[in-house]
């Protein structure tokens, strides 16, 4: 393959087997019914859909290399003008549907879209406002007001879907013999597929461009990684804006012809499981994070089924570990059925694997689900890296690890300890930022991922990001994420930080319900007690409001936005090192 709309063209040949489902509540896609449930979508219709794109691209005038922008919920349509646009050779930018409107305009505008596709008109004055020029736009639900324009008036700015697709005639007459077929050009190895704007902790995003070939070779050394079947369905949970499901949750399946389902949103996700029962889950470890959240508070009430939970999860994680003994492997044979098997239940009952990336998974919840008998395996990546860069096996897994490098790539570390890698599915660069790409690519095509690692045995244990490393004022340094993921094992603390670049301790900023700050020292001393002496907590400036997109301190991909988490506490940061200054 040289192009990766071929993974849609491999499955024509059976054009009835369905691809992908995703709730209605209005018309579906193709116009084929009227839908207030789940809907499949067929080979044979998401083809279509994709050449009816196509068509709309050439009447437009778009040529290879034009950059279309795609701002919009997951759906069949997102994979529809994505194959269509790669089919072509165009670039796709994806956009996330929960960023603010200044980082979406500015990424439109710095790739230089010439069209951009939103889910809903609802941006658009701010939109306008932000891009004195703007790409033209295409909305795929219509305005419910005048306000915007309705893709049809004089000066509108802006196209519905069905009015870009149907040249302004309305969908019923255009026939599918006027479309021409779905097409799919024979690309030069290098090729720009797509300009993927990491969502950087600090500063503006930079622009990943990563080329058809870099995205195949991750999919193809990615299948060697999970064993997937035609007949397995997957949920999709992620945004496709993000690599990670880009890759393992939309290509990856599509490649080997998983059925895919969109889930409506996180609010509705246990709806969501009971009804697509799915066999695959990819997703970041947060959302593990949340379902273990749900368990453990439905225990809680009962001392007999808090105390049978912890006695599966123990006896489970053992039989795991194959240190399990006899009295605890036929324990577990009866607790499993008995209490692991109704928790898994409301994770859909089929669930046979789960795949944890994006990043690092906190051993707790490895631990617990792998005890209730659930396979869970981490891998690990980059967006740079197209971004699956090492993987743990269904048959080789250690939690404690992000797996093995991935085939096709090789790997060393720098004097700083850092983790390089070098392989075809390593970015071309930063789109028109060369002194950003000479800081992490080199000359001969060693990618700086800035983790800080230690590799044993052939596995990769990630021990922190060198850039985000702390200096104590005695000069002792570490790298804080490691310490914050022990500590994310304690559930009273739901998100942390630590704090103390050039002071003489420790302070720890703890999202948590807990009030009692030296009881929360001394739990959060606990969790580190295994750590250097000089990584102890001294202080800790507890946090009512979780940190979230909507209010800053977290990227879309869920990252800490440590330097806006130090500024916002910043007077309770000073206020406690003021406090002891004479410590």
């Amino acid at each position: 393959m040289n192009n990766l709309a071929q993974l849609l063209q491999h499955h024509a040949g059976t054009p009835d087997k369905v691809l992908y489902r995703q709730w209605e509540t209005g018309p579906t896609v193709d116009g084929s019914a009227e839908a207030a449930a789940w809907h499949d979508y067929t080979v044979a219709q998401v083809i279509a859909l994709a050449a009816r794109w196509q068509h709309a691209f050439r009447r437009c005038g778009f040529e290879k290399g034009d950059r279309i922008a795609i701002c919009l919920k997951n759906s069949v349509q997102w994979v529809a003008i994505d194959q269509a646009a790669l089919g072509m050779g165009l670039v796709v930018v994806p956009l996330y549907v929960i960023d603010n409107a200044e980082n979406i305009a500015w990424c439109a505008g710095n790739s230089d879209a010439r069209l951009l596709v939103l889910d809903t008109p609802r941006a658009l004055p701010r939109l306008r406002e932000l891009m004195p020029s703007p790409p033209a736009v295409v909305c795929i639900e219509a305005p419910t007001t005048q306000a915007a324009g309705d893709g049809r008036s004089p000066g509108h700015w802006f196209d519905t879907a069905e009015a870009f697709l149907s040249a302004g005639a309305p969908p019923s007459d255009v026939t599918p013999s006027e479309v021409p077929p779905f097409e799919v050009l024979t690309l030069e190895p290098d090729t720009l597929a797509t300009i993927v704007y990491t969502s950087g902790t600090t500063g503006k995003p930079k622009g990943v461009k990563l080329s058809h070939a870099n995205i195949l070779a991750n999919v193809e050394a990615s299948s060697k990684v999970i064993a997937l079947r035609d007949t397995d369905t997957s949920l999709s949970v992620l945004p496709m804006s993000h690599m990670f499901e880009r890759t393992c949750g939309c290509y990856l399946m599509l490649r080997a012809g998983v059925c895919v389902a969109y889930a409506r949103s996180i609010q509705q996700l246990g709806e969501d499981l009971a009804a697509v029962r799915p066999t695959l889950l990819v997703a970041v470890p947060r959302l593990f994070e949340r379902f273990l959240a749900r368990i453990e508070q439905a225990v809680a009430g009962s001392a007999v089924k808090r105390t049978l939970f912890r006695m599966t999860v123990r006896y489970g994680w053992k039989v795991f570990l194959g240190k399990a003994n006899l009295f605890e492997r036929l324990a577990y044979a009866r607790l499993q059925p008995l209490v692991a098997a109704p928790i898994l239940e409301k994770l859909g009952g089929r669930l046979r694997l789960a795949a944890a990336g994006g990043a690092k998974l906190e051993l707790r919840i490895a631990r617990t689900f792998i005890g209730l008998g659930l396979k869970m395996i981490q891998g690990y990546g980059m967006t740079e890296a197209s971004p699956v860069i090492a993987g743990n096996r269904e048959d080789d897994n250690d939690p404690s690890s992000v797996g093995q490098l991935l085939d096709g790539l090789e790997s060393r570390i720098s004097d700083a300890g850092e983790l390089l890698v070098r392989g075809p599915s390593v970015m071309q660069g930063y789109w028109r930022n060369p002194e950003a790409t000479a800081k992490v690519l080199s000359a001969d095509g060693w990618l700086n991922t800035g983790d800080i690692v230690e590799i044993r045995a052939g596995k990769i244990y990630i021990r922190g990001r060198s850039k985000d490393i702390i200096v104590l004022s005695n000069g002792e340094k570490f790298p804080p994420e490691e310490a914050e993921a022990a500590l994310l094992d304690n559930p009273v603390f739901e998100q942390v930080m630590l704090v103390g670049e050039g002071r003489h301790f420790l302070t720890l900023l703890a999202v948590t319900q807990e009030t009692d700050e030296k009881k929360l020292v001394r739990l959060a001393n606990q969790q580190i007690k295994d750590f250097p002496r000089y990584v102890r907590v001294r202080r800790v400036i507890p946090v009512t409001e979780p940190w979230t997109i909507d209010n800053g301190m977290l990227t879309p991909t869920l990252k800490v936005k440590r330097p806006l988490v130090t500024q916002r506490f910043a007077h309770s940061i000073e206020a406690v090192y003021g406090r002891d200054s004479e410590d």
